[in-house]
């Protein structure tokens, strides 16, 4: 049953009219009314516009492109290549030229579900969501209505970076995911096929193969000699923090299992995917473990800041500490020394999802496809050093 302006007021408890004012913004509120107001609409998910099923045959030319922050070149990368497509003058309808809007989020859980309710409102023809998704049951199961709600009404859902949504009233999220990168554990081959639950639903995932990629990162440093490796993390409740730390581990475990006694130790978990994190993160693992010879970091702009902090403590990279990044962000490739990393291609995986939200390509079989990711050995990695006086 379709939530009504009533219900809304009844949640509120103010009157039907009170929400009309604060919707429509043309009449003074108080603010303490507007907020709890705007929180009834939240938690009921009312859709200004009527029943989403309602709007299944009119959708709008607006693409709405979610990135946690427009400043990060991770996201900035994938949303223009996403906002390229739109630009392409196509055939007339679905395919044809859209206007796409990205949404910055920050981060924030409440502001991801906002905007997704807004683009509903605005009958998006297409919602592109980029990046790692959050580790956490409740935010998930409110993401996944919001998302199948949009394609219900005729919204194309790309979920760009992410893994797939959990299969509806089947196993719980940790589970589902679990199982829908299990073919591919070893980070191997180009594109893996997922479970694609909602592949029927207008909803594709374009995953990235982070857990692979890191585990080649890991192997690459073990090759060269290394048994002294730091991982600074990204922040602990992300998707994408989870299988990077998964795919270091595993390759551990497969080359030198030993090491694993001690992983914790090794382990910083970073508070967030900047520079600072990378600075501190690096001073803490040197605190734990002064001969350390190697630092994994959980993306490049990470990495930086652990350079930064080891050239403060008077270490060479790479001749005292290698160092590696994730992800090829532009400016690793001009780093002195250059960053040894792993590639992504953002940019292919951001226009491929633009097609997709325009419906101008075919959406993968089931669903899910997993991009492949490079290792990019550079400058920045060496075998370790003697013993240090």
């Amino acid at each position: 049953m379709a939530v009504t302006l009533a219900d809304v007021a009844t949640r509120a408890g103010v009157s039907a009219a009170t929400v009309s004012r604060v919707l429509s913004g043309n009449y003074p509120v108080a603010g303490a009314t507007r907020t709890r107001v705007m929180r009834a609409v939240e938690e009921l998910q009312y859709v200004v516009n009527g029943p989403a099923s309602a709007l299944a045959a009119s959708t709008s030319d607006l693409v709405g492109v979610l990135v946690n922050d427009i400043a990060d070149p991770f996201f900035g990368i994938i949303a223009s290549a996403v906002q390229s497509e739109m630009g392409t003058v196509g055939q007339s309808g679905a395919g044809g030229q859209k206007l796409a809007v990205v949404c910055n989020t920050g981060g924030s859980t409440e502001s991801e579900l906002s905007y997704l309710t807004h683009l509903q409102r605005q009958r998006a023809a297409a919602v592109v969501l980029t990046g790692s998704g959050v580790e956490d049951e409740k935010h998930g199961a409110a993401l996944a209505t919001r998302l199948r709600r949009l394609a219900s009404g005729g919204t194309r859902i790309v979920l760009c970076g992410r893994p797939p949504l959990a299969p509806e009233h089947q196993e719980p999220e940790g589970a589902a995911r679990e199982k829908a990168r299990a073919p591919k554990e070893d980070g191997q081959g180009g594109e893996s096929v997922g479970s694609g639950a909602d592949s029927g639903h207008g909803i594709v995932t374009i995953a990235f193969d982070n857990r692979g990629g890191s585990r080649r990162l890991t192997e690459h440093l073990l090759s060269l000699g290394h048994r002294s490796i730091g991982y600074v993390t990204g922040p602990s409740d992300r998707t994408t923090t989870r299988d990077r730390l998964e795919g270091h581990r595993l390759a551990l475990r497969a080359a030198a299992p030993e090491l694993l006694a001690d992983a914790d130790q090794f382990t910083v978990h970073g508070g967030a995917y900047d520079r600072s994190s990378g600075y501190d993160g690096a001073l803490e693992l040197l605190r734990r473990v002064p001969r350390l010879t190697a630092v994994l970091a959980a993306n490049d702009t990470v990495a930086l800041g652990v350079c930064a902090a080891l050239r403060d403590q008077g270490l060479r990279i790479p001749e005292d500490v290698s160092v590696a990044g994730f992800d090829d962000l532009p400016f690793s490739a001009d780093a002195s020394p250059t960053l040894t990393t792993v590639r992504i291609p953002l940019h292919d995986a951001g226009a491929r999802a633009g097609r997709l939200a325009l419906g101008r390509e075919t959406p993968p079989p089931g669903g899910v496809a997993t991009v492949r990711t490079e290792l990019l050995a550079r400058g920045s990695t060496a075998p370790p050093p003697g013993p240090r006086g």
